[in-house]
C-alpha cells in the first residue's frame, strides 16, 4: 500500500484497492449502513473542507500542538516502561497512524531507540486484520507489540482489540492512546477530550489514503484488509505538516499523566442514549474527535456541547455544524466537551 508516510516512519499492512470501489456520497452512505451493509464493505467521498473551516483546523493545530506534544511524550514513556527498546508499535489505521508515528519519534528522542512501527486495520463488528497480525507476529515477539490509537470514544475498538486478541494470547490488547475521555485504554497521554488536530481532517492529515476496506469481492482471504490512495489531493496533503508541528513541541523531558477515576464513557454514552431515546448505542458518538466524524462523514442528527460557548476548544465543531446544517444543543457531558448524535434514517 502507497500513502504519503514516509517508509521510516511507518510500514503499511493494507492492500491498495485505488480505482477499485467506486466512493459513496454521505446519505447513500448512512442509508446503507442503517439498512444493514458493513460500514467496512463502502468507501466515503471525501469531505473537501471550506476556507473557514481549514482557518479553524489551522487555530486548533497551533492551539493544541502543545498539548498534543506532551500527551505523545507521556505515552511513550509508559510504553518505554512496558517494552523498553524491543517494543513495536501496531497503530490502529486510520487515525491511530499518526500516533503511531509521533511516538515512535518519541521513543527516538527520549531514549535514542528505532523501533519497529506497522500500521493495520481493525473493523467494528468484523474484527484485527489477521493476515496483518500473522505478517507481525512471524517477525517480532507477541510481548513485544504495543496497539496505537489516537483516542477512545465509546471504548468500542478496544472491545473489539480484546475480543480479537483471544486468538493471539500472548499478545496485550491495552491500547496507547493520546487521548482517553473513555477511561478504558491502558495507556494514556491524558484522560482530558482535548482536540488532536489530525481528527478535524480525513485523508489529507492521514497519508493520503482512505478508511479501511474489506468486502470479500475485492478483499481476497489470503489479503491484507484494504484502503484506497487519493492521489488527486496530493497538494492539498497536510500529513507531515501535523506530524513535524507537533515533533517540533515535544517537551524536554515526559511525564506521564496522572490517571483519574470516574465513569467510562461507554456509561455516559447509555446515558445520553436513554435521554435521547436512541436505541442503537453506535448512533451516540461521544468525544471531540468522534463529533467532528459524524459531521464529516455521516448524517448528523444533533451535536451535543458541554457549552455554546467554547471557541478555544470547540471553534472548529461550531464551524463544521454551520456547514452542515447540524444543530447544536447544550448538554452537562461530563467525560466529554462533545457528542455527535447520528441521524437514524427511517425517522425521516
Amino acid at each position: 500500500m502507497y500513502g504519503t508516510y514516509h517508509p521510516e516512519d511507518v510500514t503499511i499492512l493494507l492492500k491498495d484497492i485505488t480505482g477499485m470501489v467506486e466512493p459513496l456520497g454521505t446519505k447513500e452512505r448512512e442509508a446503507r449502513i442503517q439498512s444493514g451493509v458493513h460500514y467496512s464493505e463502502m468507501l466515503p467521498l471525501e469531505y473537501e473542507p471550506s476556507p473557514a473551516y481549514l482557518e479553524a483546523y489551522q487555530d486548533a493545530l497551533e492551539r493544541y500542538a502543545d498539548l498534543t506534544a506532551e500527551a505523545c511524550a507521556s505515552a511513550a514513556e509508559q510504553i518505554w516502561k512496558r517494552k523498553g527498546p524491543g517494543a513495536v508499535l501496531v497503530s490502529l489505521a486510520r487515525a491511530g497512524t499518526s500516533a503511531g508515528v509521533l511516538i515512535k519519534r518519541c521513543l527516538k528522542k527520549y531514549w535514542g531507540v528505532e523501533v519497529p512501527h506497522y500500521t493495520i486495520s481493525i473493523i467494528r463488528g468484523r474484527g484485527i486484520d489477521q493476515r496483518a497480525m500473522e505478517y507481525i507476529l512471524t517477525r517480532h515477539p507477541a510481548e513485544s507489540v504495543q496497539f496505537v490509537d489516537g483516542w477512545t470514544g465509546k471504548g468500542a475498538i478496544q472491545r473489539e482489540l480484546t475480543a480479537a486478541m483471544a486468538d493471539y494470547p500472548e499478545t496485550d490488547p491495552g491500547l496507547a492512546v493520546l487521548s482517553d475521555p473513555a477511561h478504558i485504554a491502558a495507556i494514556s497521554g491524558t484522560q482530558e477530550d482535548f482536540l488532536i488536530a489530525s481528527s478535524c481532517l480525513n485523508s489529507t492529515v492521514s497519508g493520503l489514503l482512505s478508511r479501511t476496506f474489506c468486502r470479500s469481492d475485492v478483499i481476497g482471504p489470503e489479503e491484507f484488509h484494504g484502503a484506497a490512495f487519493y492521489s488527486e489531493l496530493r497538494e492539498k496533503d497536510r500529513t507531515y505538516e501535523f506530524i513535524d508541528t507537533i515533533t517540533a513541541r515535544f517537551p524536554e523531558h515526559p511525564r506521564s499523566a496522572e490517571p483519574t477515576s470516574g465513569r467510562t464513557g461507554l456509561e455516559e454514552a447509555e446515558e445520553i442514549a436513554e435521554a435521547f431515546g436512541i436505541q442503537d448505542i453506535n448512533l451516540v458518538k461521544p468525544g471531540i474527535g468522534e463529533a467532528t466524524r459524524v459531521l464529516l462523514r455521516r448524517v448528523p442528527w444533533r451535536v451535543l456541547v458541554h457549552s455554546l460557548d467554547d471557541q478555544a476548544h470547540l471553534g472548529h465543531l461550531y464551524q463544521l455544524a454551520a456547514e452542515k446544517g447540524a444543530k447544536l444543543e447544550e448538554y452537562p457531558l461530563q467525560n466529554y466537551r462533545a457528542c455527535g448524535l447520528i441521524k437514524k434514517l427511517a425517522d425521516n
